[in-house]
Protein backbone atom coordinates (compact mmCIF):
# COMPACT_ATOMS: atom_id res chain seq x y z
CA UNK A 1 0.00 0.00 0.00
CA UNK A 2 1.56 2.90 -1.01
CA UNK A 3 1.19 6.71 -0.19
CA UNK A 4 -0.18 8.59 -3.00
CA UNK A 5 1.60 12.42 -3.80
CA UNK A 6 -1.57 14.82 -4.79
CA UNK A 7 -0.50 18.56 -4.95
CA UNK A 8 -4.25 19.38 -3.80
CA UNK A 9 -4.19 17.86 -0.36
CA UNK A 10 -3.75 20.71 1.55
CA UNK A 11 -6.26 22.68 -0.31
CA UNK A 12 -9.57 20.42 1.08
CA UNK A 13 -11.87 20.78 3.55
CA UNK A 14 -11.54 22.57 7.24
CA UNK A 15 -10.34 20.42 9.55
CA UNK A 16 -8.64 17.98 7.31
CA UNK A 17 -5.23 18.04 9.43
CA UNK A 18 -7.22 16.95 12.44
CA UNK A 19 -9.00 13.85 10.22
CA UNK A 20 -5.64 13.43 8.63
CA UNK A 21 -4.07 13.09 12.05
CA UNK A 22 -6.55 10.78 12.86
CA UNK A 23 -6.10 8.45 10.27
CA UNK A 24 -2.37 8.40 10.46
CA UNK A 25 -2.96 7.33 14.21
CA UNK A 26 -5.14 5.05 13.63
CA UNK A 27 -2.69 2.86 11.74
CA UNK A 28 -0.39 2.01 14.35
CA UNK A 29 -2.08 -1.39 15.72
CA UNK A 30 -1.96 -2.85 19.12
CA UNK A 31 -1.33 -6.55 18.50
CA UNK A 32 -3.29 -9.10 20.85
CA UNK A 33 -2.07 -12.70 21.38
CA UNK A 34 -4.76 -13.66 23.52
CA UNK A 35 -7.00 -13.33 20.12
CA UNK A 36 -5.39 -15.30 17.79
CA UNK A 37 -7.60 -18.03 18.70
CA UNK A 38 -10.92 -16.96 18.28
CA UNK A 39 -12.24 -19.49 20.52
CA UNK A 40 -11.95 -22.46 17.53
CA UNK A 41 -9.36 -25.11 18.45
CA UNK A 42 -8.61 -24.72 14.75
CA UNK A 43 -8.45 -20.94 13.65
CA UNK A 44 -8.58 -20.35 10.06
CA UNK A 45 -5.23 -19.06 8.67
CA UNK A 46 -5.20 -15.06 6.65
CA UNK A 47 -6.18 -15.97 3.14
CA UNK A 48 -2.98 -15.04 0.72
CA UNK A 49 -4.62 -11.82 -0.46
CA UNK A 50 -5.06 -10.17 2.82
CA UNK A 51 -1.47 -11.62 4.66
CA UNK A 52 -1.23 -7.56 5.42
CA UNK A 53 -4.19 -7.37 7.65
CA UNK A 54 -3.91 -8.12 11.65
CA UNK A 55 -4.81 -11.57 12.21
CA UNK A 56 -5.93 -10.92 15.57
CA UNK A 57 -8.46 -7.92 15.19
CA UNK A 58 -10.17 -10.67 12.72
CA UNK A 59 -12.73 -13.59 12.52
CA UNK A 60 -12.42 -15.76 9.34
CA UNK A 61 -16.06 -16.76 8.31
CA UNK A 62 -14.67 -17.78 4.62
CA UNK A 63 -11.78 -16.59 2.24
CA UNK A 64 -14.40 -13.25 1.12
CA UNK A 65 -16.09 -13.01 4.30
CA UNK A 66 -14.20 -11.73 7.50
CA UNK A 67 -15.00 -9.84 10.40
CA UNK A 68 -13.80 -7.60 13.15
CA UNK A 69 -13.56 -8.62 17.13
CA UNK A 70 -15.59 -6.05 18.52
CA UNK A 71 -13.08 -4.26 20.80
CA UNK A 72 -10.67 -3.73 17.70
CA UNK A 73 -13.22 -1.30 15.82
CA UNK A 74 -13.73 0.92 18.34
CA UNK A 75 -10.23 1.92 19.85
CA UNK A 76 -10.67 5.13 18.83
CA UNK A 77 -12.79 7.00 16.18
CA UNK A 78 -11.24 5.93 13.19
CA UNK A 79 -10.89 1.92 12.34
CA UNK A 80 -6.87 0.72 11.46
CA UNK A 81 -7.35 -0.44 7.93
CA UNK A 82 -5.47 -3.34 8.89
CA UNK A 83 -8.24 -4.47 11.06
CA UNK A 84 -11.03 -3.22 8.70
CA UNK A 85 -13.44 -6.40 7.99
CA UNK A 86 -14.10 -8.03 4.23
CA UNK A 87 -16.92 -8.63 2.38
CA UNK A 88 -16.65 -9.70 -1.33
CA UNK A 89 -19.64 -11.18 -3.29
CA UNK A 90 -17.00 -11.92 -6.23
CA UNK A 91 -13.02 -12.14 -5.89
CA UNK A 92 -11.11 -9.15 -5.71
CA UNK A 93 -8.70 -8.32 -8.94
CA UNK A 94 -5.29 -8.68 -8.19
CA UNK A 95 -2.23 -6.83 -9.82
CA UNK A 96 -1.85 -8.40 -13.25
CA UNK A 97 -5.75 -7.91 -13.61
CA UNK A 98 -5.73 -4.45 -12.17
CA UNK A 99 -2.48 -3.30 -14.18
CA UNK A 100 -0.78 -0.07 -13.84
CA UNK A 101 -2.61 2.16 -11.23
CA UNK A 102 -2.23 5.51 -12.66
CA UNK A 103 -3.75 4.19 -16.18
CA UNK A 104 -7.00 2.57 -14.44
CA UNK A 105 -9.82 4.08 -16.46
CA UNK A 106 -13.10 5.51 -15.45
CA UNK A 107 -15.97 5.72 -17.71
CA UNK A 108 -18.48 8.60 -16.64
CA UNK A 109 -21.98 8.62 -18.79
CA UNK A 110 -25.14 10.34 -17.62
CA UNK A 111 -23.34 13.83 -18.09
CA UNK A 112 -23.55 16.42 -20.59
CA UNK A 113 -20.27 15.81 -22.38
CA UNK A 114 -19.28 12.07 -21.33
CA UNK A 115 -15.89 11.25 -21.03
CA UNK A 116 -13.26 8.54 -19.92
CA UNK A 117 -10.50 9.37 -17.11
CA UNK A 118 -7.23 7.72 -15.77
CA UNK A 119 -6.59 8.03 -12.19
CA UNK A 120 -3.52 9.78 -12.71
CA UNK A 121 -6.57 12.76 -14.06
CA UNK A 122 -9.35 12.38 -11.08
CA UNK A 123 -6.00 12.53 -8.66
CA UNK A 124 -5.02 16.12 -9.73
CA UNK A 125 -8.91 17.24 -9.16
CA UNK A 126 -10.09 18.71 -5.84
CA UNK A 127 -9.21 16.26 -3.70
CA UNK A 128 -12.09 15.52 -0.64
CA UNK A 129 -11.39 13.38 2.25
CA UNK A 130 -14.63 12.31 4.40
CA UNK A 131 -14.89 10.45 7.39
CA UNK A 132 -17.62 7.47 7.18
CA UNK A 133 -18.60 4.91 8.73
CA UNK A 134 -18.43 1.32 6.27
CA UNK A 135 -21.04 -1.31 7.27
CA UNK A 136 -22.49 -4.77 5.86
CA UNK A 137 -26.36 -5.21 5.42
CA UNK A 138 -26.29 -8.42 7.56
CA UNK A 139 -23.97 -6.91 10.41
CA UNK A 140 -25.39 -8.61 13.47
CA UNK A 141 -27.28 -11.86 11.71
CA UNK A 142 -26.24 -14.64 13.81
CA UNK A 143 -28.16 -12.96 16.59
CA UNK A 144 -31.48 -13.70 15.04
CA UNK A 145 -33.14 -16.69 15.83
CA UNK A 146 -34.39 -17.97 12.75
CA UNK A 147 -30.99 -18.92 11.34
CA UNK A 148 -31.11 -16.40 7.98
CA UNK A 149 -29.11 -17.79 5.15
CA UNK A 150 -25.98 -15.63 4.71
CA UNK A 151 -22.94 -15.11 6.79
CA UNK A 152 -23.20 -15.38 10.50
CA UNK A 153 -21.69 -11.67 11.14
CA UNK A 154 -21.37 -10.69 14.56
CA UNK A 155 -21.07 -7.31 15.35
CA UNK A 156 -17.77 -6.79 13.38
CA UNK A 157 -18.81 -5.93 9.41
CA UNK A 158 -18.77 -2.23 10.31
CA UNK A 159 -15.79 -0.16 10.52
CA UNK A 160 -15.38 3.84 10.34
CA UNK A 161 -12.90 4.98 7.82
CA UNK A 162 -11.64 8.00 5.73
CA UNK A 163 -11.83 7.86 1.73
CA UNK A 164 -10.30 10.44 0.03
CA UNK A 165 -10.88 11.42 -3.55
CA UNK A 166 -13.29 13.79 -6.03
CA UNK A 167 -16.65 13.87 -5.05
CA UNK A 168 -19.39 12.98 -7.71
CA UNK A 169 -20.86 15.98 -8.03
CA UNK A 170 -17.41 17.92 -8.75
CA UNK A 171 -16.68 15.74 -11.64
CA UNK A 172 -20.51 15.25 -12.87
CA UNK A 173 -20.39 19.24 -13.01
CA UNK A 174 -16.47 19.60 -14.95
CA UNK A 175 -18.67 17.14 -17.72
CA UNK A 176 -21.10 19.26 -18.10
CA UNK A 177 -23.16 18.28 -15.90
CA UNK A 178 -26.73 16.02 -15.67
CA UNK A 179 -28.71 14.94 -18.23
CA UNK A 180 -32.29 16.18 -17.79
CA UNK A 181 -34.16 14.13 -15.72
CA UNK A 182 -31.40 12.09 -13.73
CA UNK A 183 -32.60 9.62 -10.73
CA UNK A 184 -30.24 7.28 -9.75
CA UNK A 185 -25.77 6.90 -9.86
CA UNK A 186 -25.05 3.72 -11.16
CA UNK A 187 -21.37 2.12 -10.86
CA UNK A 188 -20.29 -0.55 -12.16
CA UNK A 189 -17.04 -2.73 -11.31
CA UNK A 190 -14.89 -4.19 -13.07
CA UNK A 191 -14.65 -7.88 -11.21
CA UNK A 192 -17.70 -9.61 -12.65
CA UNK A 193 -16.90 -12.83 -13.44
CA UNK A 194 -16.22 -13.53 -17.48
CA UNK A 195 -17.64 -16.80 -17.43
CA UNK A 196 -21.13 -15.51 -16.37
CA UNK A 197 -24.12 -14.05 -17.89
CA UNK A 198 -23.27 -10.10 -17.33
CA UNK A 199 -27.26 -9.82 -15.81
CA UNK A 200 -26.06 -12.44 -13.21
CA UNK A 201 -22.06 -11.20 -12.73
CA UNK A 202 -21.97 -7.77 -13.07
CA UNK A 203 -21.33 -5.96 -9.81
CA UNK A 204 -23.29 -2.86 -10.72
CA UNK A 205 -25.59 -1.34 -8.40
CA UNK A 206 -27.51 2.14 -8.42
CA UNK A 207 -28.41 4.68 -5.53
CA UNK A 208 -30.60 7.48 -5.68
CA UNK A 209 -29.37 10.88 -7.17
CA UNK A 210 -30.32 12.67 -3.83
CA UNK A 211 -26.99 11.04 -2.76
CA UNK A 212 -25.17 13.10 -5.36
CA UNK A 213 -23.62 15.34 -2.91
CA UNK A 214 -21.77 13.02 -0.98
CA UNK A 215 -20.70 10.19 -3.12
CA UNK A 216 -17.09 9.95 -3.44
CA UNK A 217 -15.14 8.24 -6.21
CA UNK A 218 -12.08 7.39 -3.85
CA UNK A 219 -8.71 6.08 -4.30
CA UNK A 220 -7.32 6.18 -0.44
CA UNK A 221 -8.69 5.15 2.42
CA UNK A 222 -7.05 6.31 5.88
CA UNK A 223 -4.23 7.91 3.74
CA UNK A 224 -3.31 4.96 1.83
CA UNK A 225 -4.16 3.91 -2.00
CA UNK A 226 -7.19 1.04 -1.45
CA UNK A 227 -6.02 -2.14 -1.70
CA UNK A 228 -7.64 -4.47 -3.85
CA UNK A 229 -8.84 -6.36 -1.12
CA UNK A 230 -10.86 -3.41 -0.06
CA UNK A 231 -11.89 -2.50 -4.06
CA UNK A 232 -9.00 -0.63 -5.05
CA UNK A 233 -7.66 1.13 -7.05
CA UNK A 234 -11.11 2.99 -7.60
CA UNK A 235 -14.16 2.67 -5.59
CA UNK A 236 -17.31 4.15 -5.22
CA UNK A 237 -18.48 4.98 -2.02
CA UNK A 238 -21.96 6.06 -0.70
CA UNK A 239 -21.95 7.69 3.12
CA UNK A 240 -24.87 6.38 5.01
CA UNK A 241 -25.64 3.58 3.11
CA UNK A 242 -25.15 0.17 3.24
CA UNK A 243 -21.31 -1.35 1.48
CA UNK A 244 -23.50 -2.90 -1.19
CA UNK A 245 -23.32 0.16 -2.84
CA UNK A 246 -19.72 0.90 -2.46
CA UNK A 247 -18.60 -0.81 -5.58
CA UNK A 248 -14.61 -1.78 -6.28
CA UNK A 249 -12.48 -2.01 -8.77
CA UNK A 250 -14.99 1.37 -10.30
CA UNK A 251 -14.97 1.18 -14.36
CA UNK A 252 -18.03 3.29 -14.86
CA UNK A 253 -20.23 5.58 -13.57
CA UNK A 254 -23.45 6.58 -15.25
CA UNK A 255 -26.27 8.82 -13.77
CA UNK A 256 -29.43 7.71 -15.09
CA UNK A 257 -33.53 7.81 -15.48
CA UNK A 258 -34.17 3.66 -13.99
CA UNK A 259 -32.40 1.92 -11.23
CA UNK A 260 -30.41 -0.93 -12.73
CA UNK A 261 -32.04 -4.37 -12.10
CA UNK A 262 -29.59 -6.98 -12.11
CA UNK A 263 -29.04 -9.42 -9.84
CA UNK A 264 -27.20 -7.28 -7.33
CA UNK A 265 -30.11 -5.30 -6.95
CA UNK A 266 -32.60 -7.92 -7.85
CA UNK A 267 -33.55 -10.40 -6.24
CA UNK A 268 -30.40 -9.66 -4.10
CA UNK A 269 -30.40 -7.64 -1.07
CA UNK A 270 -34.04 -7.05 -1.00
CA UNK A 271 -36.15 -5.42 2.23
CA UNK A 272 -39.76 -5.66 2.98
CA UNK A 273 -41.52 -2.13 1.36
CA UNK A 274 -43.11 -0.88 4.09
CA UNK A 275 -42.58 2.01 7.30
CA UNK A 276 -40.41 -0.54 9.96
CA UNK A 277 -38.55 -2.56 6.47
CA UNK A 278 -39.92 -5.68 8.59
CA UNK A 279 -42.81 -8.43 8.37
CA UNK A 280 -44.06 -10.88 11.27
CA UNK A 281 -41.71 -13.46 12.08
CA UNK A 282 -42.04 -16.63 9.57
CA UNK A 283 -43.73 -14.40 6.88
CA UNK A 284 -42.81 -13.40 3.52
CA UNK A 285 -43.48 -9.34 2.58
CA UNK A 286 -45.39 -8.79 -0.27
CA UNK A 287 -43.40 -5.98 -1.76
CA UNK A 288 -39.56 -5.86 -1.68
CA UNK A 289 -37.38 -2.60 -1.85
CA UNK A 290 -33.75 -2.85 -2.10
CA UNK A 291 -31.87 -1.89 1.00
CA UNK A 292 -30.81 1.50 1.13
CA UNK A 293 -29.55 3.83 4.00
CA UNK A 294 -28.28 2.41 7.63
CA UNK A 295 -30.43 2.45 10.81
CA UNK A 296 -29.10 3.88 13.67
CA UNK A 297 -26.94 1.54 15.89
CA UNK A 298 -24.29 1.89 19.16
CA UNK A 299 -22.45 -0.97 20.57
CA UNK A 300 -20.52 -1.11 23.65
CA UNK A 301 -16.94 -2.03 22.54
CA UNK A 302 -14.75 -2.38 25.74
CA UNK A 303 -16.83 -5.12 27.35
CA UNK A 304 -17.83 -8.74 25.84
CA UNK A 305 -19.95 -11.56 27.45
CA UNK A 306 -18.14 -13.21 30.48
CA UNK A 307 -16.04 -9.69 30.97
CA UNK A 308 -15.04 -9.45 34.89
CA UNK A 309 -15.97 -5.62 36.62
CA UNK A 310 -15.48 -5.12 40.45
CA UNK A 311 -18.68 -4.87 42.81
CA UNK A 312 -18.56 -0.70 44.51
CA UNK A 313 -15.36 0.40 42.14
CA UNK A 314 -16.15 2.85 39.34
CA UNK A 315 -15.89 1.51 35.87
CA UNK A 316 -15.57 2.79 32.65
CA UNK A 317 -17.90 1.48 29.53
CA UNK A 318 -17.46 3.09 26.03
CA UNK A 319 -18.31 2.73 22.49
CA UNK A 320 -19.72 3.84 19.03
CA UNK A 321 -22.89 4.86 17.74
CA UNK A 322 -23.67 5.86 14.13
CA UNK A 323 -26.64 6.38 11.68
CA UNK A 324 -26.93 7.52 7.99
CA UNK A 325 -25.81 10.66 8.75
CA UNK A 326 -28.64 12.65 10.53
CA UNK A 327 -26.03 13.25 13.66
CA UNK A 328 -25.85 11.25 16.83
CA UNK A 329 -27.76 13.69 19.60
CA UNK A 330 -27.17 11.51 22.41
CA UNK A 331 -26.67 7.98 23.87
CA UNK A 332 -27.79 6.16 27.24
CA UNK A 333 -26.38 3.55 29.28
CA UNK A 334 -27.84 1.00 31.28
CA UNK A 335 -26.41 -1.31 33.81
CA UNK A 336 -29.33 -3.15 34.99
CA UNK A 337 -31.29 -4.67 31.79
CA UNK A 338 -32.82 -1.56 30.84
CA UNK A 339 -34.32 -0.35 33.68
CA UNK A 340 -32.47 2.46 34.52
CA UNK A 341 -30.39 4.90 32.21
CA UNK A 342 -28.25 7.50 32.55
CA UNK A 343 -26.52 10.17 29.61
CA UNK A 344 -23.15 8.98 28.41
CA UNK A 345 -20.85 11.98 26.93
CA UNK A 346 -20.37 12.04 23.51
CA UNK A 347 -17.08 12.21 21.93
CA UNK A 348 -15.15 14.38 19.39
CA UNK A 349 -17.18 14.63 16.41
CA UNK A 350 -15.79 14.25 12.62
CA UNK A 351 -18.70 14.48 11.02
CA UNK A 352 -22.33 13.34 10.39
CA UNK A 353 -21.10 10.01 8.61
CA UNK A 354 -18.48 8.75 11.03
CA UNK A 355 -18.70 7.12 14.29
CA UNK A 356 -19.09 9.10 17.16
CA UNK A 357 -18.00 8.04 20.40
CA UNK A 358 -19.35 7.89 24.08
CA UNK A 359 -17.89 7.52 27.24
CA UNK A 360 -20.06 6.54 30.56
CA UNK A 361 -19.12 5.79 34.49
CA UNK A 362 -20.97 3.18 36.20
CA UNK A 363 -20.55 1.28 39.23
CA UNK A 364 -21.52 -2.16 39.98
CA UNK A 365 -23.57 -2.78 43.02
CA UNK A 366 -24.15 -6.09 43.76
CA UNK A 367 -22.01 -9.44 42.57
CA UNK A 368 -23.22 -11.38 39.86
CA UNK A 369 -24.85 -11.14 36.35
CA UNK A 370 -24.74 -7.68 35.02
CA UNK A 371 -26.74 -6.96 31.73
CA UNK A 372 -24.88 -3.54 30.04
CA UNK A 373 -27.30 -1.81 27.41
CA UNK A 374 -26.65 1.27 25.27
CA UNK A 375 -29.08 3.19 23.35
CA UNK A 376 -28.32 5.56 20.78
CA UNK A 377 -31.23 8.86 19.84
CA UNK A 378 -30.40 11.06 16.60
CA UNK A 379 -31.17 14.57 15.27
CA UNK A 380 -34.03 13.03 13.02
CA UNK A 381 -35.66 11.63 15.96
CA UNK A 382 -34.90 8.03 15.75
CA UNK A 383 -34.24 6.01 18.22
CA UNK A 384 -32.71 2.21 18.53
CA UNK A 385 -35.58 -0.06 19.16
CA UNK A 386 -35.58 -2.76 22.15
CA UNK A 387 -37.19 -5.08 19.77
CA UNK A 388 -35.14 -6.40 16.97
CA UNK A 389 -37.69 -6.08 13.70
CA UNK A 390 -37.89 -9.02 11.69
CA UNK A 391 -37.24 -9.62 8.22
CA UNK A 392 -35.78 -12.86 6.60
CA UNK A 393 -32.75 -11.91 5.21
CA UNK A 394 -31.40 -10.86 8.23
CA UNK A 395 -30.57 -7.63 7.10
CA UNK A 396 -30.42 -4.08 9.16
CA UNK A 397 -30.22 -5.32 13.09
CA UNK A 398 -30.47 -2.10 15.07
CA UNK A 399 -31.95 -3.49 18.49
CA UNK A 400 -30.44 -2.00 21.69
CA UNK A 401 -28.16 -5.09 22.35
CA UNK A 402 -27.46 -6.63 26.11
CA UNK A 403 -23.59 -7.44 26.60
CA UNK A 404 -23.47 -9.65 29.87
CA UNK A 405 -20.54 -8.89 32.43
CA UNK A 406 -20.05 -10.79 35.76
CA UNK A 407 -19.35 -8.68 38.67
CA UNK A 408 -16.91 -10.07 41.73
Amino acid sequence: MKKIKNPNRRSFLTGSAAIAGVAAISSISNFNIAKADHTSATPKATPEYIKWKNRNALIIHSEGTIETHRDMIGNGIITPIENVYIRNNVNSLNDQQIGSRPDWKLEVQGVQKPRTFTLAELQKMPLKITPMVLQCSGNGRKFFAHGPSGTKWDTGSAACVTFSGVSVKYLSELCGGLVAGAKFITGTGADAPKEIDPKEGAVERSVPISTYENCLLAWEINGVSIPNAHGGPLRLVVPGYYGTYWVKHLSEIKVVNDVYNGYWMNPAYRIPDNDCNCVEPGTAPSKTIPINQFTIRSFITNFTDNSIVNVGKPTQARGIAFDAGYGIKKVLFSQDNGQNWIEARLGQDLGRFSFREWRVEFTPKQKGTLDLRVRAFNHAGQVQPMTASWMPAGYMRNVVETVKVTAV
